[in-house]
C-alpha cells in the first residue's frame, strides 16, 4: 500500500503532513512524494528528514493533476494494491489510515473502489472544500452495506485523503494530468466509482490546512478558467457520469458558478476567465498523461506490478492501462451487469 503526496513550494506544510503520515498507527508500506519543481528547498528537506520517502522531482509545475497522475503511475508500477492520496497541506490523525482500511474490511460486499476520510478545517469545522458528494438515489441495500462498515455511500471524493483500490485504477486509468488544477479529483473519483462502491468513513479524520475556510467557489480570480474548462471537458466525456447524472451535475455547476459571480469583487476577471474556459473546454480535449508529462521528469512507467490483495479479477495483471486510453466505462458496466450510476 502506497501513499502519494503532491507538493509545490510548501515545504513546512509538507513536512508536517509527512510527519503525520509516518506517525500513523498503521503506516503505509511506501510513501511517494511528487515535487512539482519547488524552489523553496522542499526536495532537500524531504531527503534530509525522510530519506525513506520515494521522491519524484519534476522539472516543472504540472499542477496537482499532473502530480497525482505521475504519482499514481509510480505506485501502480511498484505493484501497490491500494493507494492513499493526499495533498501536501493535509494532516491525517494518527488513526486515519487504519480506519480507512478497517472500513474497507468491514464492508460486506465486494471491496469498495475507494474510501474517503472526513475532512476538517483547523478549527474543527467540516471543510466545505472537501465534502464528498453523497451518492444520489443510493438504494436501501447500498445504504445498509455502507452502514455495516460505519460509513456512508458517496459518488465522488477529493484528493484530501482518499484510499483507492489500485486494481480499479489499472482498469480505468490515471488522473487526467492535463486538468492542471481543479476538478481532477472529481473527474477521477467519479470515473472510478461509476458502477462501483465509494464510502465516506467518518472515523478517519484529517485536517486540511488551507489558508482560509471556504469552498472553491470563493472568488477564484483567473483560476476560474480551470474550473470552467475542466468541467466542460468532464461533461463531454461519457465515462465518469451517466447521462442523467450529467444533467444533475451540470445544473449544480451552473448554480455554483452563479453564486461565485454573486460573491466576487472582480467580476470582470471572472467573466473573461469564464469565456476563455468555455472556449477551451469546447474546442480542445485533455491530452494523454504521457504527453502532458513528457518533459517534466523520467518517462511514466508503462507496466504495473503483480496484483496484490485489494485487486480484483479483471485487472490487467502487470500491464498498466496506458494514460489517456481508458476503457469505455459503459462497456465495462454492460459486461459486469452494473447499474452505471
Amino acid at each position: 500500500m502506497a501513499a502519494v503526496v503532491v507538493t509545490c513550494n510548501r515545504r513546512q506544510l509538507l513536512l508536517e503532513a509527512l510527519a503525520a503520515v509516518h506517525a500513523q498507527r498503521r503506516a503505509p508500506d511506501e510513501v511517494i512524494v511528487v515535487d512539482n519543481a519547488s524552489a523553496d528547498g522542499t526536495a532537500a528537506a524531504v531527503r534530509k528528514h525522510y530519506p525513506s520517502v520515494r521522491l519524484a522531482e519534476l522539472t516543472r509545475n504540472t499542477g496537482g493533476a499532473g502530480g497525482f497522475a505521475y504519482g499514481t503511475a509510480l505506485a501502480l508500477a511498484g505493484g501497490a494494491g491500494l493507494i492513499w492520496f493526499m495533498d501536501d497541506d493535509t494532516v491525517p490523525g494518527p488513526g486515519a489510515l487504519r480506519e480507512l482500511l478497517a472500513a474497507r474490511e468491514r464492508y460486506p460486499a465486494q471491496p469498495p473502489a475507494l474510501v474517503a476520510s472526513r475532512v476538517l478545517w483547523t478549527d474543527g469545522r467540516a471543510h466545505p472544500m472537501n465534502t464528498p458528494r453523497r451518492k444520489p438515489f443510493a438504494s436501501q441495500a447500498e445504504r445498509r452495506a455502507a452502514a455495516a462498515a460505519d460509513c456512508l455511500p458517496i459518488r465522488s471524493a477529493s484528493f484530501v485523503s482518499v484510499l483507492v483500490d489500485a486494481g480499479v485504477c489499472r482498469r480505468r486509468g490515471l488522473p487526467r494530468a492535463d486538468y492542471f488544477l481543479w476538478n481532477d479529483d472529481f473527474e477521477f473519483t467519479t470515473r472510478l466509482l461509476r458502477g462501483n462502491t465509494g464510502l465516506l468513513c467518518p472515523a478517519s479524520v484529517v485536517v486540511h490546512k488551507t489558508a482560509a475556510f471556504g469552498s472553491t467557489d470563493t472568488d477564484p480570480g483567473e483560476r476560474f478558467f480551470y474550473e470552467v474548462r475542466n468541467k466542460i471537458w468532464m461533461f463531454r466525456d461519457p465515462g465518469p457520469l451517466a447521462p442523467a447524472e450529467r444533467v444533475v451535475y451540470t445544473g449544480s455547476t451552473l448554480r455554483r458558478w452563479a453564486r461565485t459571480f454573486a460573491r466576487s469583487r472582480d467580476r470582470r476577471t471572472l467573466g473573461s476567465s469564464l469565456l476563455a474556459g468555455i472556449a477551451a473546454g469546447v474546442r480542445t480535449s485533455p491530452r494523454p498523461a504521457e504527453e502532458v508529462l513528457a518533459d517534466a521528469g523520467p518517462p511514466l512507467p508503462e507496466r504495473g506490478g503483480a496484483r496484490r490483495p485489494g485487486g480484483h479479477e479483471g485487472d490487467h495483471g502487470r500491464e498498466l492501462v496506458p494514460p489517456g486510453e481508458l476503457i469505455d466505462v459503459r462497456r465495462e458496466q454492460d459486461h459486469r451487469g452494473g447499474a452505471g450510476q
